[in-house]
């Protein structure tokens, strides 16, 4: 075993053990570090102080009050121990269930502070299996933090107390960088974002902690970015690509022009394109990816489209050849569904050369599928791919062109992180003719007028969806995809043609329900969440999304983004009896703006980033303690401090930095050295 906190498991801080090391493993918690920065989700602040008779009904709060007496415990299926407390002002009776212990730490005529929800009545108030501490810890402000089975508040605290007790932390900051950024020493962080005296030295606690999230992870991308500009393998030379202009039978936005041009002469720079095009939904960025295909074709070079899903690569097959193939661009489709004798064929074709567009889902990036001369890669809805996969699929060639789509609107300071190693081009026009969808917001009473309303475009020729985030019925009352289909059934709608589609179908069958639908053989689709990304059918006019609670705003904007890509006016009606505030708001901003960014933006504010960033969405390290919507002015701080490192040190080659390339190589695994 070593003294090392970052290799040390967990298993070995005092108390643990190999049974509770197993628990703690569930919450991410594997070495003596991840211990120590799991840090509180919030704090019991036992200043803050009710009376027992202002002590607000069904909500936490702090009591102070004496134990009066301790009633006879309860005895049935379950074990009840009571006390009646007082504070002068009323009576509250403090349950405890199955939990012994905890009643027996309270002592008559003691005084402690209660935490907990306020229940009971007028005449006689209950507070159940509350937090507590003796009164004279008043000022004390207690960590709450995310558990799993078997792991109590305690347990994690008095863990965490003993690791930072038995462990040194050291300082990765010189005293010069501590004092310029006014930045506590790290040991001192770690203690006291644990176990604060006071909110103040919470504060100066949190603020280090987060420092370290931001620099690291923007030091990370920007000289990850930074040694991205080696020379490329695919430099190509200035082509004239008005052919492809005149082969359109639509005018282009100024904004895909725009973006044409930077790609353009990015590709024509000595380091590699590495660019995001970023537009909203229907904004026209298939265009600007197909004029770079077709630049890097008379550059003599190769193409490649990954997309994350087959629904999607087939629909990007469809519509490039519809770009290109008049141009001469041979073009083929590779996914997982295809009979092995058809992939070998493919594969074939592109190693010799033969195809100079490959589309396709993650079959592109297995090591089989050989490239005879990659100088373009473009990866749709990058936010589901990880950093690696990105990288796997540019190792296909000598440091190709990078492009990446995204139809997800990133608010501008998530973008300086997320797209951190990126330049961006936006389309920020939507092509001439589209018309804004209309949104509503209704309750599940207008059922019966949202069928006929559905029906009366289906007489007319126009498709519907029907929108669910269940696939089939369980122990919640939400809507259901499969139980869905049968409830139409019963309705007017039970004689127009109907189809089902979501995850759990074969690629095949899924394939299969979109062709159907997308030749109109059905007039309405019931399905999941498995249409947000890129389907396209125009003659789509009507989007009803059922418990539209349960998605988030910008989901929500994916979503309406299927209609409305035709001519005809379209709609979407967000179905939902959930009532809250929360609820209100965002279907408010839904119905007020198309416009993704706002919504973008009204997302952060009302849930946070979590939606937005995060390992799992975006192939980068999680923020642990950072909440970007209140640490702006850290975050702009944060980025002239990693520039500042970078210009002296571009790749963080220089001895000093050495402590810095290591943490920053740990912090993005395998990724930083792809």
């Amino acid at each position: 075993m070593t003294n090392d906190p970052k290799t040390t498991e967990v298993c070995y801080v005092k108390g643990v053990g190999e049974t509770r090391a197993k628990q703690l493993n569930k919450l991410g918690i594997k070495t003596v570090s991840d211990l120590v920065t799991h840090y509180p989700r919030g704090y019991i602040d036992f200043n803050n102080i009710s009376s027992i008779a202002d002590a607000p009904q069904d909500e936490y709060c702090v009591v102070k009050a004496r134990v009066f007496s301790k009633l006879s415990p309860y005895y049935g299926n379950i074990a009840i121990y009571r006390a009646l407390v007082s504070d002068g002002t009323g009576e509250m009776i403090i349950v405890f269930f199955n939990t012994k212990y905890s009643f027996q730490r309270l002592k008559t005529g003691e005084e402690y502070c209660f935490y907990g929800k306020a229940g009971g009545n007028i005449l006689r108030r209950e507070m159940n299996s509350p937090i507590f501490i003796e009164a004279e810890r008043q000022k004390f402000l207690m960590p709450r933090y995310s558990l799993t089975q078997g792991i109590s508040h305690n347990m994690i605290s008095n863990y965490i107390r003993n690791a930072l007790n038995a462990y040194s932390f050291p300082e990765h900051f010189s005293e010069d960088f501590l004092s310029e950024y006014r930045l506590m020493d790290y040991n001192d962080a770690l203690k006291k974002i644990h176990f604060p005296a006071s909110a103040e030295e919470y504060q100066h606690a949190k603020r280090r902690l987060t420092f370290d999230e931001l620099f690291l992870l923007q030091l990370g991308l920007k000289s990850m970015r930074n040694r991205k500009k080696i020379l490329t393998g695919a430099k190509m030379a200035n082509k004239d690509i008005k052919a492809f202009y005149s082969s359109l039978p639509f005018e282009l936005t100024g904004a895909q022009k725009r973006s044409i041009r930077e790609c353009i002469k990015d590709m024509q720079g000595d380091s590699p394109m590495s660019r995001l095009l970023q537009g909203d939904v229907g904004s026209g960025k298939t265009a600007v990816a197909a004029a770079a295909c077709y630049f890097a074709y008379l550059n003599g070079m190769q193409s490649t489209l990954m997309a994350p899903t087959e629904i999607l690569a087939a629909q990007h097959y469809d519509t490039l050849r519809g770009f290109l193939e008049p141009l001469g661009v041979k073009i083929a489709l590779l996914t997982g569904s295809e009979t092995p004798a058809k992939k070998k064929a493919v594969r074939k074709a592109i190693a010799d050369g033969e195809i100079h567009l490959a589309i396709g889902t993650q079959t592109l990036i297995q090591k089989n599928t050989v490239f005879a001369n990659l100088g373009l890669v473009i990866a749709d809805e990058q936010h589901r791919f990880g950093v690696e996969q990105r990288a796997a699929l540019s190792a296909k060639g000598e440091n190709p062109h990078t492009l990446i789509m995204s139809a997800t609107p990133i608010p501008r300071t998530l973008g300086m992180i997320i797209y951190g190693d990126l330049d961006i081009s936006t389309l920020d026009e939507m092509p001439k003719g589209r018309l804004p969808v209309r949104t509503y917001g209704v309750d599940s009473s207008y059922h019966e007028r949202l069928y006929k309303f559905i029906l009366k475009y289906a007489e007319n020729g126009f498709q519907s969806y029907i929108v669910c985030p269940l696939v089939e019925e369980g122990i919640s009352e939400k809507a259901s995809a499969v139980n869905y289909i049968e409830k139409l059934q019963h309705t007017c709608l039970k004689d127009v043609p109907t189809g089902l589609l979501h995850g759990k179908l074969r690629a095949s069958e899924k394939d299969e329900v979109m062709r159907k639908f997308k030749d109109g053989e059905l007039m309405l689709l019931v399905s999941t969440t498995v249409i947000e990304v890129g389907v396209d059918v125009p003659n789509a006019v009507v989007m009803m999304i059922e418990n539209a609670e349960q998605f988030g705003l910008s989901q929500l904007h994916q979503l309406r983004g299927r209609v409305g890509r035709g001519s005809e006016q379209a709609h979407c009606i967000l179905v939902t009896d959930n009532k809250s505030e929360f609820t209100k708001a965002r279907i408010d901003t839904m119905v007020r703006t198309c416009d993704g960014f706002e919504i973008a933006n009204e997302d952060l504010k009302l849930r946070g980033p979590g939606d937005f960033f995060g390992s799992r969405q975006h192939g980068l390290p999680p923020l642990k303690i950072t909440d970007i919507g209140s640490d702006l002015e850290l975050l702009e701080e944060t980025r002239q401090a990693a520039d500042k490192v970078l210009a002296s040190d571009p790749l963080l080659q220089s001895p000093d930095n050495t402590g810095l390339k290591k943490m920053v190589a740990e912090l993005f695994d395998d990724c930083y050295d792809a």
